[in-house]
């Protein structure tokens, strides 16, 4: 055993030099140390030197929080660098919770690039994509900025643009679909288009070698959209990564027989990510899609709560003017309304984000904000130098990128009948002079309910379009959206929309209910949290 552990020591002498030791004995394990660059919101860390001439391929790992993406990850880089068990030696690419959690909570979206070791057991060099862990503690908001830093990976120029496999990573054990897990299956398989279905398969850990009955039944249950084998069974990957743990005389067996689950899994599983790759378009236009879909719905929530509010205010004055009809005369009288107003209220949240802003509108044209764009002419709602969010689709230079967003809040004041007059004819047109104030507030009425029809009829087309192109079209994304989009479409008699909607709304089925129930507790606990 010396000898082996000599052999390898020399082998990997290179990597032992820019790596810590963590702890000797069978086997020495070692911290590497890779190359750390930051490109836009993303983490790179690389080992070796990239040869244009050699074939890559790249994988995209999710999972929720503990199913055991990280050892996999270290079992991928030990198995692509030709790390044997007899070697006595093993090294993590990933760097462990407990140093992790003094650097910076942003929760990167992490790039491991393995270059150099082509021959060794792959033909080709190996880039593993690791997402944070979906549905974990940190809130919805967290989930959004993970969709929205893949999308800045794929569609950075110095980014991913193939993919060779999509590894749902799920644990042996997992004998029943749980809330969690389906949120996680829903959030992974709506960033997706259609075209890359067969791309996506499951990474069992955990096993003991035998066929994961428990687990595949969980993915069935889940209805998965993913690779098929033969049988129509969902294509799956075994392995017990422990390699890295401490070789014991009653225990060395046991660490044999899991180190050859492993080794058989990752033989059969890079030789399925040796496969054609798929180029990513079609997901980088769902994202984009996506993105958005979720500004224009929270910039019309917004929207239509200032023009709620605001005829509620109109009404008052409508009351308060009929109430007080014999004073108008003399024009000696004041009413009290809720007047609506803007105001600014900061970001306060665990991950470096702000909104891009219209300071014309005062609206929140893209909140939570891109994570990529230093400024709003970099952000996605911004088309051919102009907002496709905001109320006045606004020049670029019309908005700021802040730490703060617009909120609609109300007050009481009291108005005089000259006051309420300045406000209501203020823009008005010279041949609208002579119409009464109760017609003018009529008119406002008319304007506003104009206005929240056309706001619907967009929220609206950016549902149909995720239709279309999406890989997972019944997403918890698009379903937090159904009920307000069929309350408000019945509200403007739209029986054709309504119906839409609704047939979507009973297409769903029960693993996206069981998200959206994950998804609200979710919200509620974040809600308690900041109150």
């Amino acid at each position: 055993m010396e000898t082996r552990i000599s052999e390898a020591s020399e082998k990997y002498k290179n990597l032992i030099s820019q790596s810590s030791l963590l702890h000797s004995g069978s086997p020495a394990v070692y911290q590497l140390r890779p190359q750390k660059q930051k490109f836009g919101t993303l983490t790179r860390k690389t080992v070796g030197e990239k040869n244009q001439k050699k074939t890559n391929k790249t994988i995209l790992l999710v999972g929720e929080t503990g199913a055991g993406k990280s050892a996999l990850i270290n079992s991928l880089f030990n198995y692509t660098i030709g790390v044997k068990f007899d070697h006595n030696i093993w090294f993590e690419i990933v760097e462990t919770e407990n140093r992790r959690q003094t650097e910076s909570q942003t929760s990167d979206v992490i790039v491991y690039e393995i270059f150099g070791f082509e021959g060794e057991t792959l033909p080709y060099s190996l880039t593993i994509i690791d997402t944070p862990g979906f549905g974990d503690t940190k809130g919805i908001e967290h989930d959004i900025v993970i969709s929205q830093r893949l999308l800045d990976l794929f569609r950075s120029e110095d980014g991913v643009h193939e993919l060779n496999a999509v590894g749902l990573v799920m644990k042996a054990t997992d004998n029943r679909v749980s809330d969690r897990l389906m949120y996680v299956v829903n959030s992974v398989t709506s960033l997706f288009g259609k075209d890359l279905e067969n791309k996506i398969v499951a990474l069992i850990t955990h096993s003991n070698g035998r066929k994961p009955k428990n687990a595949l039944q969980a993915l069935e249950d889940a209805k998965i959209k993913c690779a098929r084998n033969e049988k129509n069974q969902p294509v799956y990957f075994l392995f017990d990564n422990c390699q890295n743990e401490e070789r014991t005389e009653e225990e060395e067996e046991d660490l044999k027989h899991a180190d050859k689950i492993t080794m058989r899994g990752m033989s059969q599983f890079t030789e399925f990510v040796g496969k054609a790759s798929q180029k990513l378009k079609k997901t980088a236009d769902v994202l984009n899609d996506r993105i958005s879909l979720t500004a224009c719905i929270q910039n019309l929530q917004d929207r239509i709560k200032l023009i709620e509010l605001r005829q509620t205010e109109i009404k008052q004055t409508q009351e308060g003017l009929k109430k007080h009809e014999e004073e108008m005369k003399n024009k000696k009288f004041t009413i009290e309304v809720d007047e609506v107003y803007k105001d600014k209220k900061p970001i306060n949240a665990w991950w470096d984000t702000k909104a891009t802003c219209c300071s014309v509108c005062e609206e929140n044209c893209h909140y939570p904000g891109c994570t990529v764009a230093r400024s709003p002419k970099h952000c996605e709602v911004m088309k051919g130098g102009r907002c496709t969010s905001c109320s006045g689709k606004c020049p670029v230079s019309d908005h700021v990128k802040e730490k703060w967003i617009y909120v609609t809040r109300t007050r009481k004041v009291k108005k005089t009948l000259e006051e309420l007059k300045a406000k209501y004819e203020e823009n008005k047109a010279e041949s609208e002079k002579n119409l009464s104030l109760l017609e003018t507030l009529e008119e406002e009425m008319e304007t506003l309910k104009t206005e929240k029809n056309k706001l619907l009829e967009e929220a609206y087309q950016h549902v149909v379009s995720l239709e279309q192109i999406a890989l997972n079209v019944d997403s918890v994304s698009t379903y937090v959206h159904l009920d307000f989009l069929i309350q408000r479409m019945k509200e403007k008699g739209d029986t054709e929309k309504v119906r839409k909607l609704e047939e979507m709304e009973r297409r769903v089925d029960e693993r996206t209910r069981t998200a959206l129930r994950y998804t609200r507790g979710k919200l509620t606990a974040a809600g308690e949290e900041k109150n």
